[in-house]
């Protein structure tokens, strides 16, 4: 028999065994232990080799039949917003008008008449109201005792504020404003930027805040997709900062950084990053090309079904964003738009296009440019992707929330519907792929994401859990160009980052029933996932980046 310790590296950091579980590994499918040095996986294998290898100096965890998987990477997020949702009026859960002044008026109940209080909540939908009539500026100031309030809707483009909030962020006359109380486009932004003018501690609580609710869902990183219209460069800065080495502050999941704002040249570019005072990985993310479905400001070819005469808006010229592409690519750098509608892509390539003519393709295809939730898109539109090696960052999240017969997105597009969200022609297609949540808009909620991919609505468009795990995890690494090709994976060598998940069972779940029987057999060495039509979601039992851990429920002991 073999020395499972021949290979094993002279011991200068932390050594941590986890054993009696399962690996999730390409090395070894049938993994149930591994080996954690320093910031390091030292060793994958199985239960007879841990035994070989135990030793007192070791940290010893019994993972009691646990799944041990790579850590989930939320490819878009927005930290401060996460924070803010999480610790503010939670009104997905609203089915009126009533229902939402009620829940502003018992926020502020009891509390000293501050005027400078804003009320902040986040989450409200009317489309699946009996009565879709929205309170007015009025009722909302009333409600919340004279206090401003800025109650976003649940996809982050639209938001009801009250007249003194209008009225203080000089709101009349602005694109997208009206005398009710729903404020979309550049009101929207104004309204709240206005909202936002929070002290950096305040702001800080709120990251740390989402950033724990990560790691307690099992992610070791999140791309955090900032813009000017978003929040301010100190909020970005603060984003940033949580990847110093502290030795004052718990770790945290990595962030991701990107900055959203347009680049007229390859010299804008470089003056714009060298301003920023903070290491992004592009221009990219939220610089929106077009807004969403839900408030009607995706860009849309035709017109809206349930809004005869509205296509909804773009936000940029196909110049203003060919130039950015061009920039970003001559500059080495990820470019990248919040994209949406069909008619808001093919703004965004035809940019690629004009881009491509001026720089050349191969720069382009190179700079590894991204493009944001790309929800319609017909099969030209997924070959020019294609050709360009553009990633979309999509969420699965949206059509569990809006897809499929008699809910939102059938309301708003008609047979359109059938259409979005086209997980499997994009890998058909070799389109790079990678997915989030977009949180605040749908929960950081990783296996809830999975399995949104192998539900979903449409059945042609629906992939294996596997598929769905890569693109949550080593995906969202490669999406960001990260510096480490290993990460996303346990092998030997690969960075330690890592979630441990209580289940229920594991399996191999496929799309495909023509497969479901060689890919379950054990001679096809499929890695397992945990069973996801089970009525519970697995339990993160532990987070770990680097080695360092993020969270513990307590279960695990050494």
């Amino acid at each position: 028999m073999t020395d499972a310790r021949a290979d094993l590296p002279a011991r200068d950091h932390k050594v941590t065994l986890y054993r009696n579980g399962s690996v999730y590994t390409a090395a070894d499918p049938f993994a149930t232990a591994m080996l954690v040095d320093g910031d390091t996986v030292a060793w994958v294998g199985s239960e007879q080799a841990a035994t070989s290898i135990a030793d007192s100096s070791m940290d010893i965890i019994d993972l009691q039949g646990a799944l041990l998987a790579p850590g989930f990477v939320d490819s878009h997020v927005h930290l401060t917003e996460t924070g803010i949702a999480l610790d503010s009026l939670q009104l997905s859960g609203m089915r009126s008008a009533a229902d939402i002044l009620d829940a502003v008026a018992a926020s502020v109940a009891g509390l000293p008449g501050d005027e400078r209080a804003t009320v902040l909540g986040h989450g409200w939908d009317e489309s699946g109201w009996d009565d879709r009539t929205l309170p007015s500026p009025e009722e909302l100031e009333r409600a919340a005792g004279g206090r401003q309030v800025y109650l976003s809707r649940v996809d982050a483009h639209s938001a009801l504020v009250s007249s003194s909030l209008a009225e203080a962020a000089g709101l009349a006359g602005l694109d997208g404003f009206s005398s009710g109380s729903q404020v979309k486009r550049h009101a929207h932004t104004s309204a709240r930027l206005a909202a936002r003018q929070l002290p950096d501690e305040v702001l800080g609580r709120y990251q740390a805040r989402a950033l724990a609710e990560a790691a307690a869902n099992g992610y070791v990183a999140v791309a955090e997709m900032a813009a000017p219209h978003i929040g301010s460069t100190a909020d970005l800065r603060m984003a940033a900062a949580w990847n110093s080495q502290d030795t004052f502050r718990d770790p945290v999941p990595e962030v991701l950084p990107y900055w959203g704002r347009l680049a007229a040249s390859e010299e804008d570019a470089r003056s714009i990053i060298n301003e920023l005072g903070a290491s992004v990985r592009g221009l990219a993310g939220d610089l929106n090309i077009d807004g969403s479905i839900g408030s009607r400001t995706a860009a849309l070819r035709d017109d809206y079904s349930d809004a005869p005469g509205e296509r909804g808006t773009l936000y940029l010229s196909v110049d203003e964003a060919a130039a950015h592409v061009a920039a970003c690519s001559l500059l080495g750098i990820q470019a990248g738009f919040h994209v949406i509608g069909d008619a808001g892509l093919d703004a965004a390539l035809d940019a690629l296009d004009r881009a491509a003519a001026e720089v050349g393709e191969q720069r382009v295809r190179a700079a590894g440019h991204r493009f944001e939730h790309v929800e319609l898109a017909d099969a030209a539109a997924i070959d020019r992707l294609a050709k360009y090696s553009v990633t979309v960052s999509v969420q699965p999240g949206f059509d569990a929330a809006w897809g499929g017969q008699g809910r939102l997105y059938q309301a708003r597009l008609g047979p359109r519907e059938r259409g979005m969200n086209a997980f499997a022609s994009f890998y058909a297609a070799g389109v790079p792929i990678c997915f989030g949540s977009d949180s605040p808009v749908t929960p950081l909620n990783p296996w809830a994401s999975v399995r949104a991919c192998l539900e979903h609505s449409n059945p042609d468009q629906r992939i294996s859990a596997r598929a769905a795990f890569l693109g949550h995890t080593r995906a969202g690494w490669r999406a960001a160009k990260y510096r480490n090709p290993m990460a996303g994976q346990l092998v030997p060598g690969a960075p330690a980052s890592f979630a441990v998940w209580e289940v229920e069972e594991l399996m191999v779940q496929v799309a495909d029933g023509r497969v479901q029987s060689w890919s379950t057999d054990p001679r096809a060495r499929t890695p397992l996932l945990p069973a996801l039509d089970t009525g519970s979601d697995p339990v993160c039992l532990q987070t770990v980046r680097d080695g360092k851990e993020l969270f513990t429920n307590g279960s695990l002991r050494s």
